[in-house]
């Protein structure tokens, strides 16, 4: 294999590997397979999704996002954020940008040490459903924020079974077949959000969720308990901020914005791969 230079990016405990492919240096065959293996913790680089930079027709770059286990995202919001800043670092885009995803176009800017991105408009909002659990029935609500999420509220984040009811939900036949991102979400006194989500395609726990805060922005939202701009805080203690707008139940202009951090540049060895 050749060596492969890579960057590590982190946004708000969420981290991922970004290469440069415009000049095709990451082959497509097994791409899958290769993703899964450097992302490994301890076992190779490890990140929780991996970003590949490519050249685009339509806007100033295209990118293709992965979860740890190889598989296609249409969106992730931390990980646009981390793209869109390594795009401006690296003289792909000015501090203004937009970008091709799975889930449409996405806009960028640069607001000092920060990214803001503007979200495509949540769809299928619907709140408060019954489904049932092997330890009974629980109150979901779901939105797709560029990917699918559940929403549950809970009076105790800190306590709440996020791994093993997370991975219940996410493969519940109410969210067949595509599966479903899953977060747990309290409403402080003051207005603020905190979250903890359940990632589809790395089948755990991070510690943030961009396209997840989106989510239980709108829903707490939707259900007069949150209003534009929501601060949420994630499982890392990092702060991410929701800007939205909504009339007669309908959202839209929404936005995320919160850290995107260069970590290190590093070359990827055949034995990565091993």
């Amino acid at each position: 294999m050749s060596r492969i230079t890579f960057y590590k990016f982190s946004g708000c405990g969420n981290d991922f590997i970004i290469i440069d492919n415009r000049t095709n240096v990451v082959a497509d065959t097994d791409l899958s397979g290769f993703v899964s293996k450097i992302c490994r913790r301890k076992m190779s680089v490890g990140a929780d999704g991996l970003i590949l930079i490519e050249n685009s027709d339509t806007a100033d770059f295209r990118w293709r996002f992965f979860n740890s286990d190889g598989s296609r995202a249409e969106m992730c919001g931390n990980g646009a954020r981390c793209a869109a800043r390594f795009a401006y670092l690296y003289g792909i885009a000015g501090p203004e940008m937009s970008f091709e995803t799975d889930a449409g176009i996405i806009s960028a800017e640069l607001i000092h040490d920060s990214v803001k991105i503007k979200m495509t408009d949540p769809a299928d909002l619907r709140t408060d459903e019954k489904i049932e659990l092997e330890k009974g029935f629980v109150s979901v609500s779901s939105v797709n924020t560029g990917v699918p999420h559940a929403v549950i509220e809970t009076e105790d984040v800190e306590g709440a079974e996020v791994v093993s009811v997370g991975r219940e939900i996410r493969f519940h036949q109410a969210f067949a077949p595509a599966g479903t991102n899953v977060n747990f979400v309290s409403l402080r006194k003051d207005g603020v959000l905190l979250n903890r989500s359940y990632e589809r395609g790395v089948e755990d726990e991070t510690l943030a969720c961009g396209t997840g805060c989106v989510a239980v922005a709108i829903v707490m939202a939707h259900k007069k308990k949150a209003c534009s701009p929501t601060r949420i805080i994630t499982r890392s203690g990092g702060i991410l901020t929701v800007h939205y707008k909504e009339k007669q139940g309908h959202f839209y202009d929404v936005c995320l914005e919160g850290d995107a951090r260069i970590i290190f540049k590093g070359e990827l060895r055949e034995d990565a791969c091993n």
